[in-house]
């Protein structure tokens, strides 16, 4: 996507509008990113953010949660949202001549919410069975705690979704209060992709979100990184083990470098991981590794899911694995590795929510959009004394390690340390 057809325009307040044209398709995806997430909740609100994005879609001045519903899929389209522990999105995917309703939409639900005690009852109950359907996927939970351990108690290392207490102790008042704090304008990127006129677009952005918040909440949010272990005995079948360490920031000069470690570690089926902890060992179905990236830190991540037979040989081997990519990778590897990332980002580019989270996502780390052109430029740069550098870079921090399951057997995180 050439930056040169993207589009931006700074509304008088503060407001960013960007557009990504699509004219080969007949639908657009337009969305509201807001630049807070689960890392801006205090303690005792953790879980606000996660709340906030199911309660926007329950009601407001002019719209019953069931007309929010009816109004879109009568024209064929649909709407979704997330929270992440930096961000939140609200989005519709619908025809062409539809945005404008869509925009509609989403000003009236992030303007208008009204947060009815009845409706935000019932979410409360629903968000709590949600909890505990984390709870009781060993797979998911795993992550929470592996993020609860290397970031102790920040609100990094909080969950996105909260905990049963902090949810059911939220008010309307709270939650409305959270919103009109901290979605303010120049927190906020609407942005569009597919088949979509820039100028239309600013115009009914500018006529529909004139009720937001000027002044932004403000505080000190920067992580630290601590690492540490986490080990729960629990009845299941797979014991779920989780091997991290401390990452990069996006802005990183190492980030697409620690981006191509991961997927050349633990990216695909020919990736050192799967290849030596499954097909040679047969000691998990799943084994992967990944790099999460936030504003100040990062995490670089390994996992599988093993046997109660297994268990004990298994942090060993991807240990031994660590060890090995410290000191060489192969050319081949490298090339590989480049070439899943760089389909990735093309083949996403066929998408326009893709595209459209893409770009938003961009604007709030990056304060601008970046080419694929850019990003293929910089995974050319990367060679195998890179690899290993940011290789060595990475596993020279504390470990953190999150095991639920059958644990007898596996090793200390001091024994660990000396493997790596």
């Amino acid at each position: 996507m050439p930056t040169t057809a993207i589009r931006e325009t700074r509304l008088p307040s503060g407001l960013r509008v960007l557009t990504d044209p699509m004219d080969t398709v007949e639908t657009v995806s337009v969305g509201v990113w807001a630049d807070v997430g689960a890392r801006h909740e205090p303690a005792p609100l953790n879980g606000v953010c996660h709340m906030l994005e199911h309660m926007a879609f329950k009601g407001t001045r002019r719209r019953s949660a069931l007309d929010i519903a009816v109004e879109m899929e009568d024209v064929g389209g649909n709407m979704n949202a997330y929270t992440s522990r930096e961000h939140t999105a609200f989005y519709a995917k619908m025809l062409k001549d539809d945005l404008p309703l869509a925009v509609d939409i989403l000003a009236d639900i992030l303007q208008h919410s009204v947060f009815d005690p009845e409706e935000l009852a019932r979410e409360q109950g629903v968000v709590v069975q949600e909890i505990a359907q984390s709870i009781d996927t060993p797979d998911d939970i795993v992550f929470d705690h592996f993020q609860a351990t290397a970031y102790g108690d920040q609100p990094l290392g909080r969950p996105v979704l909260g905990t049963v207490e902090t949810v059911e102790g939220l008010n309307s008042d709270t939650i409305g209060g959270f919103q009109h704090t901290h979605y303010s304008p120049d927190r906020l990127v609407v942005a569009a992709a597919g088949r979509v006129d820039h100028d239309a677009l600013v115009d009914l952005v500018g006529r529909q979100f004139t009720a937001l918040n000027p002044r932004p909440a403000k505080g000190d949010l920067h992580a630290h990184y601590t690492g540490g272990e986490y080990r729960e005995s629990r009845d299941v079948e797979q014991t779920q083990v989780v091997l991290g360490f401390e990452g990069v920031a996006y802005d990183d000069p190492d980030y697409y470098a620690t981006v191509m470690l991961a997927t050349l570690l633990g990216g695909g089926m020919s990736s050192r991981l799967f290849q030596e902890v499954r097909e040679k060992r047969g000691l998990a179905y799943t084994v992967n590794a990944f790099a999460s990236s936030y504003i100040d830190g990062g995490l670089f991540t390994l996992y599988a899911g093993t046997g109660p037979e297994d268990v004990a040989a298994l942090t060993p081997v991807l240990c031994e694995e660590i060890g090995k990519v410290r000191t060489r990778v192969a050319a081949d590897e490298v090339a590989r590795a480049r070439a899943q990332l760089r389909a990735g980002i093309l083949m996403g580019q066929e998408s326009t929510t893709g595209r459209c989270e893409q770009l938003a996502r961009q604007i709030l780390v990056y304060g601008r959009p970046i080419s694929n052109e850019e990003v293929l430029a910089e995974l050319n740069t990367i060679d195998e004394a890179a690899i290993v550098r940011v290789a060595n870079r990475v596993f020279s921090t504390a470990p953190t390690l999150a095991a639920l399951g059958s644990i007898d057997g596996m090793v200390s995180l001091e024994r660990l340390k000396g493997w790596i």
